[in-house]
């Protein structure tokens, strides 16, 4: 079995011939596990290299780490790859072709019509810095219909993807943030009928994987060529219909979106 690592980190020296790839937990540590490995294990075998799989417990614990380099290699949110090369200059490399799609769903009882439907409601995200999932949302309903989700609702925040799922239909919250591709990934039958889409927001690049600039630059092209002739019954796993290249630059458009305004 894959090794899985959460949150221990011994002295670099020791796992000298390791590279750690960084998935950010939009889902919990043992359903991500259960793809992941997967992934790891052909990426190991393909490149003769030792990639090993990590996650966190939540996407802020996942951004710590990130933001202070303890990842060879991650797989993380565009927003993130914004902080991460800023703070640790980590250089993005491959993207999923599909561009991300932010959603906001609801529950049976709510709905959204007009902005009066969402005023006083409770609004369940993932993170703060989820970028599609809650400051896509966040963004344009504050550009489109100048409403402001943080002062004229009240917002939790509850770790992962698949928890806004179940918290909206469980109606914890009367409106959630989430991705099309972890919605279609939710499978809870009870929880999903009882949930449906009201809206969904712009396409950005997707999901990055980025590399920290001490990792050897041949190392990371054999990922890169293993990633892009990845089979297609490890890339369903991931909900990933094809890879493309990409870079830093792809990613300006995100710095051009004042998300916090």
């Amino acid at each position: 079995m894959r090794k899985i690592l959460f949150g221990l980190f011994l002295p670099l020296f020791l796992f000298s011939n390791e590279i750690i790839l960084g998935v950010v937990p939009q889902q919990s540590p043992l359903k991500l596990s259960k793809k992941w490995l997967q992934i790891t294990k052909y990426l190991s075998e393909e490149t003769g290299l030792d990639i090993v799989f990590k996650t966190e417990k939540s996407i802020p614990i996942f951004e710590e780490k990130l933001y202070s380099g303890k990842y060879d290699i991650a797989y993380m949110n565009p927003y993130h790859f914004i902080v991460a090369f800023n703070t640790q200059k980590y250089e993005a490399f491959i993207r999923a072709k599909k561009n991300i799609v932010g959603i906001l769903l609801s529950n049976e009882k709510n709905k959204f019509d007009t902005i009066e439907d969402l005023k006083g409601k409770t609004f369940l995200f993932p993170a703060p810095n989820a970028f599609a999932a809650t400051l896509l949302p966040k963004y344009e309903l504050k550009k489109k219909y100048n409403f402001n989700i943080d002062a004229e609702a009240k917002v939790l925040y509850v770790n992962s993807h698949d928890s806004v799922y179940k918290g909206v239909s469980r109606e914890i919250g009367d409106f959630g943030g989430g991705i099309i591709r972890t919605y279609n990934n939710f499978i809870d039958k009870n929880d999903k009928e009882k949930l449906r889409i009201v809206y969904k927001t712009n396409a950005y690049p997707s999901h990055p994987f980025a590399y920290h600039p001490r990792v050897d630059i041949n190392d990371i092209e054999k990922i890169k060529s293993a990633l892009l002739k990845m089979p297609e019954d490890l890339k369903k796993l991931l909900s990933i219909y094809d890879f493309q290249l990409t870079n830093t630059q792809e990613y300006d458009v995100i710095k051009e979106i004042s998300i916090k305004d």
